[in-house]
This record gives structure tokens, C-alpha cells and sequence, in this order.
């Protein structure tokens, strides 16, 4: 079932080398981009920051893992609440603190297995808290589809567009064949901006003035900003990054059954999370939004059954020259704000789902009040945007104090299920037997 056309250490040929690399960069651009879009950064900045980052997560796992690392969709409103706190150098310090959380975690994990974050972050706390991450973001996009960008002023022209963007995307995501189904997010963005230019709301004089080459808008620490560290930032940050760490080992399990590795024992899942938290580090020290595991190019592996990490290096390296292409940054910038939004309603929305996913997939029984009361008041705190704030240099926003409470929760309340079987290793039996009962 896995077996594959190029396997990890292969090497394209030249031709094939450029058109699968560019076939990677198409899968994650969409999302990549949209994430600076709505946090107030720069998209350049953004795929340089993905490239290295992606090249950094090679080095680290040993040219193992053929993953790509593009913008982290879960870290948006933490962001957004630093940027509008302390300014884009907050932004920057939370998110090099939250890949500093990754190599902690990466340290106890070699040292201590993987067990004890599985106890912490269990499905019924993970599950509510992504659709948190999801439905908090609802109001936002929202906003940027039926609006005049900038203001509250509602517009059918501009929501006309958010609804051409989002119904393109969503007949891309469904009915799209091959390669086509794997980029639906850059799909119904292309549809989006063309009917955007068919009713005069695209304006393309950044375009025509950007240079081919242009330097981009980096944010360096003590250059731009100074170091300055605040529990605020630390409590908004941290908590997420704690969750993403299951989103990261759920990626870890899927790649390794589509690539037909066990990257959980080698290269470890100690240093797969140590690469993605390196590169979200290089991210906050050049002005780049938090990275993840992309489950769009895990996609476009399982389709193409082209493993090689050379091709994903590829990937990488075309996504820093991007960013230094002036002309390419000006035409992601002139994309209309409702088409962002329109996409951003499918996206916000697919990430609330998983996190009901997860709780199906994990058969949550909510008939227990223990779960039930877990996950209610994970959503009730995290939708509802409470906050705790002892004075002004201490505040846990909604997501983050969603977060926290759940962990509490399900560490105090009796009756927490052990984690009976080692997870890995079940699916490793499941694989033993299919081959078995196929001999």
C-alpha cells in the first residue's frame, strides 16, 4: 500500500525535482499566507520563515521526516491579543517562547517518553479546546467578508465576493480530483480574486510599483523592538503551545501510516518536536507567525507516494526566494480582504470540526458528566472570551484560560481513564496483523 514511487532519501531528476517541490509549495501557500493576512504580518516574511523553518525540522530529524512547517492557524488570536498589547515585538517574544515550550517539552520527552503529555492532554480536553481555537475566530471572519475592509460598514458587493471565494472552495474541496484537491484553499482564492477584479474592488498599484527584488519586512529582536518578557505574553502563548503539542504527535501518527515509518521511534518523536519548535523559534527572531505540520502536504504524500525529503527541501527553498520577490508579496498583499474572509468561514469552521472529530474518532462519552463537564466549560470559557487579570502585567485570555482549566479539570476530577496501551505501538500491531491475515 506504501510502497513508494521516490522513497525518502531519493533523488528527483532536476525537472522532477522544480514540479513536485512547486506542487508542495502550492499545497501550503494558502493557508501559510492567510495567517500573516489575519494577524497583521508580513506574508513574505511568512514563507521565508517556513522555508528555513522547514529546513530546519530536516536537519534536525536527520533527513527523515518528509514534512513541510507553514503559519499555525491555532496561534492567531494569541497573536493578534500580543500585537494589540505590546505591539509586533510582543508577538514576535510570545512566539519564539512558545518554540522555546517545544524543546522543553522535547528534553522530557527524550528523557522522561511520551506517556505523561498523553495524561495531560487527553481527547476530551484537546477536542473542546480546538473548537475553541476554531469558533473564536468566527467573529473575525465574518467581519472581514461582509464589510468595507477597515471598517464595520456592511457592504453586498464585498460579501459577494466572500461568497464566490467560499462556494469555490468549497466545490474545489469536494469535488476537485488529484492534485486539485489537495490545493482547494489556493483554488477558490484564485476564483475569489478573479471575480474581485470582475467588480473593480482589487487595486493593483502596489503591484505595478513593487520591485522583482525587494528586501522584506523583517522584525528583529533589539533592532525593532526590545526583549522585554511579561507573565501576559507568557499566559497567553504557552497554554496554546502545550495543545498544539497533540496536534504535532496526531501528525506524527498519520505520516508515519502514510510513509510506512515509525518516526515516533526513529529519527524519535522527541526531535520531530524539537524541529518544529526550532522553527517557530527562527519564526518569532524574523517576524514570522508560529509554524506547524501541515496536513495539506502530509495530503499530498499519500497521493503522489513521492516520499523524498529532497522534494520537501525543494519546497522549502523556493519559499525563501518567494519572499524576496517583490512582485509576488505586492500581488499576495492585493488580494482582497473578503476573499481572505470568505476562505477564512470554510477554514475557522474545518478547524472546529476536527476538534469534534477528535471526539468522536476517541469516543468521548459524554452520557459521563466527567466529560461532560470538562469539555462544557472549556467551551463556555474559550468561546465566551473570559480572562483573568490580577494586575496589569498578568492576564490569561479565553483560549489560554480555556485551556488551562480543562488540564486542571481532568487532572482533579476523579475518575480519569489510564492511558491503558501504548498508542504507537497498537497501530504497529494493527499494521503486523493486516500483513499477516493478507499472507
Amino acid at each position: 500500500m506504501n510502497k513508494p514511487i521516490l522513497d525518502i532519501k531519493d533523488v528527483p531528476s532536476p525537472f522532477q525535482w522544480f514540479t513536485l517541490s512547486i506542487q508542495h509549495l502550492f499545497a501550503m501557500f494558502g493557508a501559510t499566507i492567510l495567517v500573516p493576512y489575519l494577524v497583521g504580518l508580513s506574508p513574505a516574511i511568512a514563507l521565508i520563515s517556513s522555508g528555513l523553518g522547514t529546513i530546519a525540522f530536516l536537519i534536525i530529524t536527520k533527513f527523515q521526516v518528509p514534512a513541510y512547517l507553514g503559519s499555525s492557524f491555532a496561534f492567531i488570536a494569541p497573536v493578534i491579543a500580543a500585537k494589540a498589547g505590546g505591539g509586533p515585538g510582543a508577538a514576535m517574544i510570545g512566539t519564539f517562547l512558545a518554540g522555546l515550550v517545544y524543546g522543553v517539552v522535547a528534553l522530557i520527552i527524550k528523557k522522561a517518553g511520551y506517556r505523561w503529555i498523553m495524561r495531560l492532554l487527553p481527547p476530551v480536553v484537546v477536542g473542546p479546546v480546538i473548537i475553541v481555537i476554531g469558533l473564536s475566530l468566527a467573529g473575525t471572519a465574518v467581519s472581514m467578508a461582509m464589510n468595507v475592509p477597515g471598517t464595520t460598514e456592511y457592504s453586498l458587493i464585498h460579501f459577494s465576493a466572500a461568497l464566490v471565494t467560499l462556494a469555490a472552495t468549497i466545490v474545489f474541496s469536494i469535488y476537485g480530483k488529484g492534485m486539485l484537491s489537495m490545493v482547494p484553499i489556493l483554488a477558490g482564492i484564485i476564483v475569489g480574486y478573479l471575480y474581485s477584479m470582475a467588480i473593480g474592488i482589487v487595486d493593483f498599484s502596489g503591484v505595478k510599483e513593487a520591485d522583482i527584488f525587494e528586501m522584506p519586512d523583517f522584525i528583529f529582536p533589539f533592532v525593532h523592538y526590545n526583549v522585554s518578557i511579561s507573565w501576559e505574553i507568557v499566559m497567553l502563548m504557552v497554554p496554546v503551545a502545550v495543545v498544539t503539542l497533540s496536534e504535532h504527535i496526531g501528525h506524527q501518527l498519520v505520516l508515519s501510516k502514510v510513509v510506512g515509518r515509525d518516526y515516533i521511534k526513529e529519527p524519535g518523536l522527541h526531535r520531530s518536536i524539537l524541529g518544529d519548535g526550532m522553527a517557530t523559534m527562527i519564526s518569532g527572531l524574523i517576524g514570522g507567525p508560529p509554524k506547524t505540520t501541515y496536513g495539506e502536504n502530509i495530503g499530498v504524500l499519500a497521493i503522489t507516494r513521492v516520499y523524498s525529503v529532497y522534494v520537501l527541501l525543494g519546497a522549502a527553498i523556493i519559499a525563501t526566494v518567494f519572499g524576496f520577490i517583490g512582485k509576488i508579496t505586492a500581488l499576495i498583499s492585493s488580494i482582497p480582504t473578503p476573499v481572505m474572509g470568505g476562505v477564512s468561514i470554510l477554514l475557522f469552521g474545518i478547524i472546529a470540526s476536527s476538534g469534534l472529530r477528535m471526539l468522536v474518532d476517541s469516543k468521548i462519552d459524554f452520557g459521563n458528566t466527567r466529560n461532560l463537564v470538562v469539555s462544557s466549560v472549556i467551551l463556555v470559557i474559550g468561546i465566551g472570551g473570559a480572562f483573568i487579570k490580577l494586575n496589569e502585567n498578568f492576564e490569561i485570555h479565553g483560549m489560554a484560560l480555556a485551556a488551562l482549566i480543562g488540564v486542571i479539570l481532568n487532572l482533579v476530577l476523579p475518575g480519569r481513564p489510564d492511558i491503558e496501551e501504548d498508542m504507537f505501538e497498537v497501530e504497529e500491531e494493527k499494521k503486523t496483523e493486516k500483513k499477516n491475515d493478507v499472507a
